[in-house]
């Protein structure tokens, strides 16, 4: 059974999240606001492995990162709506579910804002999430639990 289910704007495509997130990123990042369109972005975090494809064949895109690496964007190929992305650190291990293409996005508010220091001026922040200007730490952050599941992606290996 499945946490929640997502999909497109179109209805190519359809993906099941099998668990509840790990943590969720409210991102400022100039990046993320290119990439949107908007002035951030909402992912929510989960193992890679428990993003299930329900319809269609999203296609990843790659695009440029801070980092250099790049991001794989995984899109739908007719709508070409952003579902979900990969980033180098822990490339498909981790999956970056764009939060506003889950069927209820009102479960995934976000656990925390980063890179604030690029925030537009006219977004305000809420009061008891916490703000950071770029990434933090995620050790201090995170629950226990999720540092569990972050862990035990980490000991698995792979891609």
């Amino acid at each position: 059974m499945s946490w929640q289910d997502g999909g497109c704007a179109c209805g190519a495509v359809r993906y099941s999240v099998m668990v509840p997130p790990m943590f969720t990123h409210c991102c400022h990042c100039s990046d993320c606001q290119r990439e949107t369109g908007s002035a951030f972005v909402l992912n929510t975090l989960v193992e890679g492995e428990m993003v299930r494809v329900l319809k269609g064949r999203p296609e990843p895109v790659m695009t440029p990162s801070a980092s250099g690496e790049g991001q794989e964007i995984w899109r739908c190929p007719v709508c070409r709506v952003a579902l979900w992305s990969h980033y180098s650190t822990r490339r498909r291990k981790v999956a970056f579910v764009r939060v506003g293409t889950l069927d209820r996005p009102g479960a995934c508010p976000p656990d925390i804002h980063i890179y604030t220091r690029s925030k537009l001026p006219w977004v305000l922040l809420g009061e008891g999430v916490p703000a950071f200007p770029v990434y933090y730490d995620v050790e201090t952050q995170w629950p226990p639990d999720s540092l569990a599941r972050r862990a035990a992606i980490d000991q698995a290996g792979g891609t």
